[in-house]
């Protein structure tokens, strides 16, 4: 019998797809909606263009809970995508479409038993709406929050998201970042290059952004937030950004620190697809600071959930389990 996993990341998107459109008018946007092929997959647009294939589980969470089951998988947690975020919505705008995707993210994960859970998204680009949804949210069931790794040209240091993730650390609000909106443009069109190459970047660069911004220094240690994918980039590339720090002014920025210091203040996922990429992981944060995470129902994430770290040679019974499961039920409270 497997041991029990519980997946931190993954998405969801309503089977009654909100009519945005009709009610900010048919200039906003655009909107994420669902083309439902009547065979279990659909299309997922971004106004009127397609985003990304996708199958049944994305919406139904009986299809999902079935897929959990498969497996082995005893609790999984859902959020948006970031496309649905809505952080260059005029503010009340994205207020709206948070809290209507928050309840519509609680109503998924209802009828589940307990399975799933939701993490609640904000509108980020107004920090005081932000919090107020957040509070809402949490008050309403949802068990964390997902943001995006920048709002516009605001990074993670950004005194006003710095406020955002003070007042997270309050609520005991756990924070799960995602990275989204990815740099290199039309260089980057290619071979799905912004996922592959930029994505694990935007990633590295929240981190970073967090630690010489000196966001970290700022913040409480009682924070707790968690970056997708493994950290991305962050945790090849430490020792380049380390030996920088120590060599040029100029490469410390605000950190009272070098960013060695900062490892324990942080979780990752386990989305790397690779056993030599999940040991470097466990080498430079540790088990204690890693989280089983699918990246599911989408086509680039772990298609048998957990299998990495069930699989992964050299890790102890106990280091394994607190990746599987234990880590999470700490960082989320989960009962």
């Amino acid at each position: 019998m497997l041991e029990p996993c519980i997946d931190i990341h993954s998405h969801f998107f309503p089977a009654r797809s909100p009519d945005f459109s009709a009610r900010f008018g048919a200039g906003s946007g655009p909107w994420v909606t669902i083309t439902d092929h009547g065979d279990g997959t659909g299309m997922m647009m971004l106004g009127d263009k397609p985003f990304r294939p996708v199958h049944a589980a994305l919406w139904d969470p009986n299809a999902r809970v079935a897929e959990l089951d498969a497996a082995g998988v005893g609790v999984q947690l859902v959020c948006a995508t970031p496309v649905m975020f809505a952080y260059s919505a005029p503010a009340a705008q994205a207020a709206y479409v948070a809290s209507t995707y928050n309840e519509l993210a609680l109503e998924f994960v209802a009828a589940s038993g307990g399975r799933l859970r939701a993490l609640c998204q904000v509108p980020l680009q107004d920090v005081d709406l932000a919090c107020r949804e957040l509070t809402r949210a949490m008050r309403a069931g949802c068990v964390g929050v997902q943001i995006g790794n920048h709002v516009g040209a605001r990074e993670l240091d950004d005194p006003d998201i710095v406020r955002f993730l003070a007042h997270c650390a309050d609520e005991a609000a756990p924070v799960l970042v995602h990275p989204w909106d990815m740099f290199g443009g039309e260089r980057l069109a290619r071979w799905m290059a912004a996922w592959t190459v930029a994505m694990p970047a935007e990633t590295q660069w929240g981190i970073v952004s967090m630690i010489l911004g000196g966001a970290f220094d700022r913040l409480p240690e009682s924070l707790r937030i968690c970056f997708a994918h493994g950290g991305g980039s962050f945790p090849y590339l430490l020792g380049r950004l380390e030996n920088a720090w120590h060599r040029r002014d100029i490469a410390r920025g605000m950190s009272r620190h070098p960013p060695s210091h900062y490892l324990r203040r942080f979780h990752v996922d386990s989305a790397v697809f690779d056993r030599r990429a999940l040991r470097l992981l466990v080498d430079t944060l540790g088990a204690d600071h890693i989280m089983v995470g699918s990246d599911a129902p989408f086509p680039l994430g772990e298609a048998d959930i957990g299998r990495l770290v069930r699989e992964q040679p050299d890790l102890s019974a106990a280091a394994r389990s607190a990746m599987l499961h234990h880590n999470a039920k700490i960082f989320f409270r989960l009962e």
